[in-house]
Protein backbone atom coordinates (compact mmCIF):
# COMPACT_ATOMS: atom_id res chain seq x y z
CA UNK A 1 0.00 0.00 0.00
CA UNK A 2 1.53 3.47 -1.03
CA UNK A 3 1.74 6.18 1.45
CA UNK A 4 2.97 9.57 1.93
CA UNK A 5 1.92 12.85 -0.46
CA UNK A 6 1.34 11.88 -4.04
CA UNK A 7 3.58 13.74 -6.27
CA UNK A 8 2.86 15.72 -8.90
CA UNK A 9 3.76 14.76 -12.50
CA UNK A 10 4.30 16.59 -15.72
CA UNK A 11 6.60 18.83 -17.81
CA UNK A 12 8.04 22.23 -15.52
CA UNK A 13 5.75 24.08 -18.19
CA UNK A 14 2.73 22.17 -16.68
CA UNK A 15 3.51 22.22 -13.40
CA UNK A 16 4.40 26.09 -13.53
CA UNK A 17 1.13 26.33 -14.79
CA UNK A 18 -1.00 24.53 -12.25
CA UNK A 19 0.67 26.33 -9.13
CA UNK A 20 -0.37 29.91 -11.24
CA UNK A 21 -3.82 28.38 -11.56
CA UNK A 22 -3.47 27.75 -8.04
CA UNK A 23 -2.11 30.97 -6.46
CA UNK A 24 -4.87 32.86 -8.63
CA UNK A 25 -7.85 31.56 -7.77
CA UNK A 26 -7.87 32.86 -3.78
CA UNK A 27 -7.82 36.13 -5.40
CA UNK A 28 -10.91 35.14 -8.06
CA UNK A 29 -12.85 34.02 -5.79
CA UNK A 30 -11.90 37.53 -3.58
CA UNK A 31 -12.84 39.20 -6.83
CA UNK A 32 -15.85 37.86 -7.36
CA UNK A 33 -17.13 37.99 -3.73
CA UNK A 34 -16.45 41.58 -4.29
CA UNK A 35 -18.77 41.95 -7.91
CA UNK A 36 -21.04 39.63 -6.24
CA UNK A 37 -21.65 41.47 -2.48
CA UNK A 38 -22.17 44.86 -5.03
CA UNK A 39 -24.51 43.67 -7.56
CA UNK A 40 -25.84 41.76 -5.31
CA UNK A 41 -27.12 44.03 -3.02
CA UNK A 42 -28.06 46.02 -6.25
CA UNK A 43 -30.50 42.97 -7.23
CA UNK A 44 -32.48 43.43 -3.92
CA UNK A 45 -32.58 47.08 -3.61
CA UNK A 46 -34.12 46.54 -7.33
CA UNK A 47 -36.49 43.43 -6.68
CA UNK A 48 -38.02 45.21 -3.18
CA UNK A 49 -38.19 48.82 -5.12
CA UNK A 50 -39.97 46.70 -7.92
CA UNK A 51 -42.76 44.89 -5.84
CA UNK A 52 -42.84 48.62 -3.86
CA UNK A 53 -44.07 49.80 -7.48
CA UNK A 54 -46.02 47.06 -8.24
CA UNK A 55 -43.96 46.05 -10.70
CA UNK A 56 -42.72 42.05 -11.76
CA UNK A 57 -38.95 41.95 -10.32
CA UNK A 58 -38.41 39.19 -13.55
CA UNK A 59 -39.72 41.24 -16.05
CA UNK A 60 -38.25 44.76 -14.61
CA UNK A 61 -34.46 42.69 -14.66
CA UNK A 62 -35.07 40.81 -17.64
CA UNK A 63 -38.17 42.39 -20.52
CA UNK A 64 -36.99 46.68 -20.16
CA UNK A 65 -36.37 48.37 -22.91
CA UNK A 66 -33.72 47.09 -24.76
CA UNK A 67 -34.36 43.61 -23.17
CA UNK A 68 -37.51 43.40 -25.01
CA UNK A 69 -35.84 43.21 -28.54
CA UNK A 70 -33.41 40.54 -27.71
CA UNK A 71 -36.42 38.23 -26.23
CA UNK A 72 -37.94 38.78 -29.72
CA UNK A 73 -34.92 37.82 -31.61
CA UNK A 74 -34.44 34.81 -29.27
CA UNK A 75 -38.11 33.60 -29.63
CA UNK A 76 -38.48 34.32 -33.62
CA UNK A 77 -35.24 35.25 -35.32
CA UNK A 78 -35.42 38.58 -36.67
CA UNK A 79 -37.78 40.67 -39.08
CA UNK A 80 -39.22 42.73 -36.49
CA UNK A 81 -40.12 46.42 -37.25
CA UNK A 82 -42.20 48.99 -35.56
CA UNK A 83 -42.89 52.41 -36.77
CA UNK A 84 -43.86 55.74 -34.94
CA UNK A 85 -45.37 58.14 -36.99
CA UNK A 86 -45.53 61.01 -34.64
CA UNK A 87 -41.77 60.84 -34.89
CA UNK A 88 -40.56 59.74 -38.23
CA UNK A 89 -39.10 56.56 -36.21
CA UNK A 90 -38.82 53.14 -37.96
CA UNK A 91 -37.03 50.52 -35.39
CA UNK A 92 -36.11 47.52 -36.76
CA UNK A 93 -34.63 44.55 -34.52
CA UNK A 94 -31.70 44.81 -37.47
CA UNK A 95 -30.17 47.48 -35.25
CA UNK A 96 -29.32 44.59 -32.35
CA UNK A 97 -26.59 42.28 -32.96
CA UNK A 98 -27.33 38.57 -32.64
CA UNK A 99 -24.56 36.89 -30.46
CA UNK A 100 -26.34 37.70 -27.05
CA UNK A 101 -29.99 36.39 -28.15
CA UNK A 102 -28.44 33.20 -29.85
CA UNK A 103 -27.26 32.21 -26.11
CA UNK A 104 -30.17 33.33 -24.48
CA UNK A 105 -31.99 30.87 -26.78
CA UNK A 106 -29.05 28.60 -26.12
CA UNK A 107 -29.45 28.64 -22.41
CA UNK A 108 -33.58 28.72 -22.54
CA UNK A 109 -33.53 25.37 -25.22
CA UNK A 110 -31.40 23.53 -22.31
CA UNK A 111 -32.95 25.04 -19.06
CA UNK A 112 -36.84 25.42 -17.70
CA UNK A 113 -38.42 28.32 -17.25
CA UNK A 114 -38.19 30.21 -20.66
CA UNK A 115 -36.51 33.06 -21.89
CA UNK A 116 -36.38 35.91 -19.38
CA UNK A 117 -34.76 33.74 -16.68
CA UNK A 118 -32.14 32.55 -19.36
CA UNK A 119 -31.61 35.95 -20.50
CA UNK A 120 -30.90 37.12 -17.15
CA UNK A 121 -29.03 33.94 -15.98
CA UNK A 122 -26.35 34.89 -19.45
CA UNK A 123 -25.80 38.40 -18.33
CA UNK A 124 -25.23 37.33 -14.44
CA UNK A 125 -22.55 34.87 -15.76
CA UNK A 126 -21.34 36.78 -17.90
CA UNK A 127 -21.26 39.95 -15.62
CA UNK A 128 -19.00 37.26 -13.64
CA UNK A 129 -16.88 36.57 -16.37
CA UNK A 130 -16.20 40.12 -17.08
CA UNK A 131 -15.65 41.00 -12.86
CA UNK A 132 -12.62 38.53 -13.14
CA UNK A 133 -11.38 40.14 -15.93
CA UNK A 134 -11.59 43.36 -15.02
CA UNK A 135 -9.70 42.28 -11.63
CA UNK A 136 -6.62 40.30 -13.84
CA UNK A 137 -6.56 43.52 -15.80
CA UNK A 138 -6.47 45.78 -13.27
CA UNK A 139 -3.89 43.65 -11.14
CA UNK A 140 -1.77 43.28 -13.77
CA UNK A 141 -1.62 47.31 -14.54
CA UNK A 142 -1.84 48.75 -10.98
CA UNK A 143 -1.38 45.72 -8.22
CA UNK A 144 -3.86 42.77 -6.63
CA UNK A 145 -5.03 45.46 -4.10
CA UNK A 146 -5.95 48.00 -6.95
CA UNK A 147 -7.46 45.37 -8.90
CA UNK A 148 -10.52 44.28 -6.64
CA UNK A 149 -11.04 47.93 -5.74
CA UNK A 150 -11.21 48.49 -9.45
CA UNK A 151 -13.88 45.78 -9.94
CA UNK A 152 -15.88 47.56 -6.61
CA UNK A 153 -15.72 50.54 -8.74
CA UNK A 154 -16.98 49.13 -11.81
CA UNK A 155 -19.92 47.39 -9.91
CA UNK A 156 -20.42 50.39 -8.13
CA UNK A 157 -20.78 52.95 -11.23
CA UNK A 158 -24.61 54.71 -11.73
CA UNK A 159 -25.42 52.50 -14.83
CA UNK A 160 -23.55 49.02 -13.26
CA UNK A 161 -27.74 48.39 -12.77
CA UNK A 162 -27.30 47.15 -16.74
CA UNK A 163 -24.98 43.90 -15.59
CA UNK A 164 -27.78 42.62 -14.17
CA UNK A 165 -30.19 43.64 -16.58
CA UNK A 166 -30.98 41.12 -19.91
CA UNK A 167 -28.97 43.59 -21.74
CA UNK A 168 -25.49 42.86 -23.79
CA UNK A 169 -23.44 44.93 -21.62
CA UNK A 170 -21.87 42.42 -19.81
CA UNK A 171 -21.57 40.16 -22.40
CA UNK A 172 -19.37 43.24 -24.04
CA UNK A 173 -17.40 43.36 -20.92
CA UNK A 174 -16.40 40.02 -20.47
CA UNK A 175 -14.99 39.73 -24.12
CA UNK A 176 -13.66 43.00 -23.86
CA UNK A 177 -11.37 42.33 -19.98
CA UNK A 178 -10.65 39.06 -21.56
CA UNK A 179 -9.71 39.77 -25.10
CA UNK A 180 -7.03 42.76 -23.47
CA UNK A 181 -5.68 40.96 -21.13
CA UNK A 182 -4.89 37.81 -23.73
CA UNK A 183 -3.32 41.24 -25.75
CA UNK A 184 -1.12 42.53 -22.38
CA UNK A 185 0.36 39.06 -22.33
CA UNK A 186 0.73 38.36 -26.29
CA UNK A 187 -1.86 35.75 -26.59
CA UNK A 188 -2.59 37.59 -30.05
CA UNK A 189 -4.74 34.43 -31.78
CA UNK A 190 -7.07 34.44 -28.31
CA UNK A 191 -7.26 38.30 -28.40
CA UNK A 192 -8.65 37.93 -31.98
CA UNK A 193 -11.31 35.51 -31.04
CA UNK A 194 -12.74 37.30 -28.72
CA UNK A 195 -12.73 40.07 -30.51
CA UNK A 196 -14.61 38.45 -33.17
CA UNK A 197 -17.66 37.52 -30.32
CA UNK A 198 -17.35 41.03 -29.11
CA UNK A 199 -17.84 41.82 -32.64
CA UNK A 200 -20.86 39.99 -32.83
CA UNK A 201 -22.37 41.15 -29.93
CA UNK A 202 -23.03 44.97 -30.14
CA UNK A 203 -21.67 48.13 -32.57
CA UNK A 204 -19.12 48.99 -30.24
CA UNK A 205 -18.10 45.71 -29.99
CA UNK A 206 -15.94 47.43 -33.04
CA UNK A 207 -13.15 49.16 -30.04
CA UNK A 208 -12.40 45.20 -29.08
CA UNK A 209 -11.71 45.01 -32.64
CA UNK A 210 -9.68 48.12 -32.85
CA UNK A 211 -8.01 47.71 -29.97
CA UNK A 212 -6.00 44.36 -31.61
CA UNK A 213 -5.89 45.75 -34.76
CA UNK A 214 -3.99 48.85 -34.19
CA UNK A 215 -1.83 46.89 -31.90
CA UNK A 216 -1.03 44.32 -34.20
CA UNK A 217 -0.51 47.83 -36.54
CA UNK A 218 1.96 49.05 -33.96
CA UNK A 219 3.49 45.11 -33.55
CA UNK A 220 4.72 45.18 -37.34
CA UNK A 221 5.28 48.80 -38.00
CA UNK A 222 6.98 49.89 -34.45
CA UNK A 223 8.69 46.36 -33.50
CA UNK A 224 9.20 44.75 -37.01
CA UNK A 225 7.10 41.72 -36.28
CA UNK A 226 6.94 39.33 -38.21
CA UNK A 227 4.81 36.25 -36.27
CA UNK A 228 1.86 35.14 -38.03
CA UNK A 229 -0.20 35.45 -35.30
CA UNK A 230 0.30 39.31 -34.82
CA UNK A 231 -0.37 39.52 -38.61
CA UNK A 232 -3.59 36.98 -38.19
CA UNK A 233 -4.97 38.88 -35.06
CA UNK A 234 -5.14 42.59 -37.00
CA UNK A 235 -6.89 40.83 -40.01
CA UNK A 236 -9.18 38.50 -38.02
CA UNK A 237 -10.12 41.20 -35.80
CA UNK A 238 -12.99 43.19 -36.88
CA UNK A 239 -14.34 40.09 -38.45
CA UNK A 240 -17.38 39.61 -36.05
CA UNK A 241 -18.63 43.11 -36.82
CA UNK A 242 -17.76 43.45 -40.32
CA UNK A 243 -19.88 39.91 -41.47
CA UNK A 244 -23.02 41.48 -39.31
CA UNK A 245 -23.03 45.05 -40.82
CA UNK A 246 -22.87 43.53 -44.40
CA UNK A 247 -25.16 40.87 -43.94
CA UNK A 248 -27.63 43.54 -42.78
CA UNK A 249 -26.67 45.51 -45.57
CA UNK A 250 -27.36 42.66 -48.33
CA UNK A 251 -30.28 42.42 -46.69
CA UNK A 252 -31.34 45.96 -46.78
CA UNK A 253 -30.24 46.03 -50.14
CA UNK A 254 -26.83 48.28 -49.65
CA UNK A 255 -23.80 45.82 -48.75
CA UNK A 256 -21.89 48.71 -47.41
CA UNK A 257 -24.81 51.34 -46.06
CA UNK A 258 -27.59 48.81 -45.50
CA UNK A 259 -27.42 48.90 -41.44
CA UNK A 260 -26.45 52.27 -41.17
CA UNK A 261 -29.33 53.26 -42.57
CA UNK A 262 -31.04 51.52 -40.06
CA UNK A 263 -29.43 52.62 -37.31
CA UNK A 264 -30.39 56.38 -38.52
CA UNK A 265 -34.00 55.33 -38.62
CA UNK A 266 -33.70 54.80 -35.00
CA UNK A 267 -32.49 58.23 -34.94
CA UNK A 268 -29.26 56.98 -34.06
CA UNK A 269 -25.84 58.60 -36.31
CA UNK A 270 -22.54 60.09 -35.98
CA UNK A 271 -22.91 63.76 -35.76
CA UNK A 272 -19.06 64.37 -34.09
CA UNK A 273 -20.69 65.46 -31.04
CA UNK A 274 -23.18 67.80 -31.89
CA UNK A 275 -25.90 66.54 -30.11
CA UNK A 276 -24.10 65.88 -27.15
CA UNK A 277 -23.00 69.25 -26.94
CA UNK A 278 -26.75 70.68 -27.63
CA UNK A 279 -27.77 68.65 -24.39
CA UNK A 280 -24.95 69.82 -22.21
CA UNK A 281 -25.88 73.76 -23.38
CA UNK A 282 -29.05 72.76 -22.08
CA UNK A 283 -28.61 71.29 -19.23
CA UNK A 284 -25.30 74.41 -18.38
CA UNK A 285 -27.74 77.14 -19.12
CA UNK A 286 -30.30 76.09 -16.78
CA UNK A 287 -32.95 74.28 -19.02
CA UNK A 288 -35.34 72.29 -18.27
CA UNK A 289 -33.99 69.01 -18.49
CA UNK A 290 -34.94 65.66 -16.74
CA UNK A 291 -32.29 64.69 -14.18
CA UNK A 292 -31.28 61.56 -16.55
CA UNK A 293 -29.54 64.39 -18.76
CA UNK A 294 -27.97 66.44 -16.35
CA UNK A 295 -26.49 62.86 -14.59
CA UNK A 296 -25.49 61.66 -18.21
CA UNK A 297 -23.73 65.37 -18.67
CA UNK A 298 -21.69 65.01 -15.14
CA UNK A 299 -21.00 61.52 -16.04
CA UNK A 300 -19.65 62.07 -19.98
CA UNK A 301 -17.74 64.93 -18.52
CA UNK A 302 -16.15 63.00 -15.37
CA UNK A 303 -15.43 60.40 -18.51
CA UNK A 304 -13.25 63.03 -20.53
CA UNK A 305 -11.90 63.84 -17.16
CA UNK A 306 -10.38 59.71 -16.54
CA UNK A 307 -9.63 59.56 -20.06
CA UNK A 308 -6.72 62.60 -19.44
CA UNK A 309 -5.36 61.12 -16.16
CA UNK A 310 -5.60 57.54 -18.27
CA UNK A 311 -3.47 59.22 -20.21
CA UNK A 312 -1.33 60.59 -18.27
CA UNK A 313 -0.53 57.04 -16.26
CA UNK A 314 0.95 55.70 -18.63
CA UNK A 315 -1.23 53.04 -19.11
CA UNK A 316 -0.72 50.20 -21.45
CA UNK A 317 -1.55 50.75 -25.11
CA UNK A 318 -4.22 48.04 -25.71
CA UNK A 319 -6.07 49.49 -23.14
CA UNK A 320 -5.97 52.89 -24.56
CA UNK A 321 -7.26 52.12 -27.64
CA UNK A 322 -9.79 50.33 -26.66
CA UNK A 323 -11.41 53.17 -24.26
CA UNK A 324 -10.56 55.45 -26.87
CA UNK A 325 -12.67 54.00 -29.55
CA UNK A 326 -15.50 53.95 -26.61
CA UNK A 327 -15.22 57.29 -25.95
CA UNK A 328 -15.45 58.37 -29.27
CA UNK A 329 -18.77 56.14 -30.13
CA UNK A 330 -20.32 57.73 -26.58
CA UNK A 331 -19.36 61.09 -27.77
CA UNK A 332 -20.17 61.55 -31.39
CA UNK A 333 -23.08 59.43 -31.64
CA UNK A 334 -26.57 61.25 -31.93
CA UNK A 335 -29.62 60.02 -30.63
CA UNK A 336 -30.53 58.34 -27.55
CA UNK A 337 -28.60 60.67 -25.51
CA UNK A 338 -29.60 59.52 -21.79
CA UNK A 339 -27.79 56.14 -23.32
CA UNK A 340 -24.41 57.21 -23.53
CA UNK A 341 -22.86 56.14 -19.77
CA UNK A 342 -24.61 53.09 -20.55
CA UNK A 343 -22.58 52.66 -23.71
CA UNK A 344 -19.24 53.12 -21.46
CA UNK A 345 -20.16 50.94 -19.24
CA UNK A 346 -17.33 48.54 -20.62
CA UNK A 347 -14.95 50.92 -20.43
CA UNK A 348 -13.59 50.19 -17.08
CA UNK A 349 -10.02 51.04 -17.65
CA UNK A 350 -11.39 54.74 -17.29
CA UNK A 351 -11.14 53.78 -13.33
CA UNK A 352 -8.16 52.72 -13.03
CA UNK A 353 -6.32 55.86 -11.78
CA UNK A 354 -9.47 56.00 -9.24
CA UNK A 355 -8.77 52.53 -8.25
CA UNK A 356 -4.73 52.90 -8.27
CA UNK A 357 -5.23 56.33 -5.85
CA UNK A 358 -7.93 54.40 -3.43
CA UNK A 359 -5.45 50.96 -3.11
CA UNK A 360 -3.14 53.84 -1.33
CA UNK A 361 -5.50 54.69 1.32
CA UNK A 362 -6.58 53.11 4.47
CA UNK A 363 -8.86 50.21 3.45
CA UNK A 364 -11.80 51.26 5.49
CA UNK A 365 -11.41 54.66 3.23
CA UNK A 366 -11.93 52.48 0.61
CA UNK A 367 -14.70 50.47 1.18
CA UNK A 368 -16.27 53.67 2.70
CA UNK A 369 -16.03 55.37 -0.52
CA UNK A 370 -17.21 52.43 -2.89
CA UNK A 371 -20.36 51.77 -0.54
CA UNK A 372 -21.34 55.31 -0.69
CA UNK A 373 -20.52 55.17 -4.73
CA UNK A 374 -23.02 52.31 -4.67
CA UNK A 375 -25.62 52.80 -2.52
CA UNK A 376 -26.04 56.26 -4.96
CA UNK A 377 -25.89 53.52 -7.94
CA UNK A 378 -29.08 51.60 -6.23
CA UNK A 379 -31.14 55.03 -6.05
CA UNK A 380 -30.00 55.77 -9.76
CA UNK A 381 -30.63 52.01 -10.81
CA UNK A 382 -34.44 52.20 -9.50
CA UNK A 383 -35.10 56.09 -11.19
CA UNK A 384 -34.17 54.73 -14.28
CA UNK A 385 -36.17 51.44 -14.60
CA UNK A 386 -38.88 52.19 -12.02
CA UNK A 387 -39.40 56.56 -11.99
CA UNK A 388 -37.66 57.75 -15.32
CA UNK A 389 -38.94 58.17 -18.94
CA UNK A 390 -35.97 57.93 -20.69
CA UNK A 391 -34.80 54.87 -22.67
CA UNK A 392 -32.07 52.98 -20.51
Amino acid sequence: MATGRASVSGSPLEIRAVKAVRSAAPATVLALGVFAAVRGAGVLVLTVGSWWAGRDPLRVLGASWDSAWYLGIAANGYGRTLMWPETGSIQSDYAFFPLYPALIRLVAAVLPGGLVPAGILVAWLCAAAAAVGVYRIGERVIGPRAGLLLVGLWAALPHAVVLTLAYTEALLAALAAWALHALLRGRWLWAAGLAVLAGLTRPTGLAVAAAVSAMALYAVLARGSRAPAVWVAGLVAPAGWAAYVLAIGVRMGDPLGGYFTVQRRWGSRFDFGEGALRSAERVLTGGHVPLATTVTVVLLAAAGLLAVLLVLDRTPLPLLAYTAVLLVIAYGGAGFFESKPRFLLPAFPLLLPVAAVMARARPRTAVVVTAVLAGLGYGYGLYLLLVARVPL
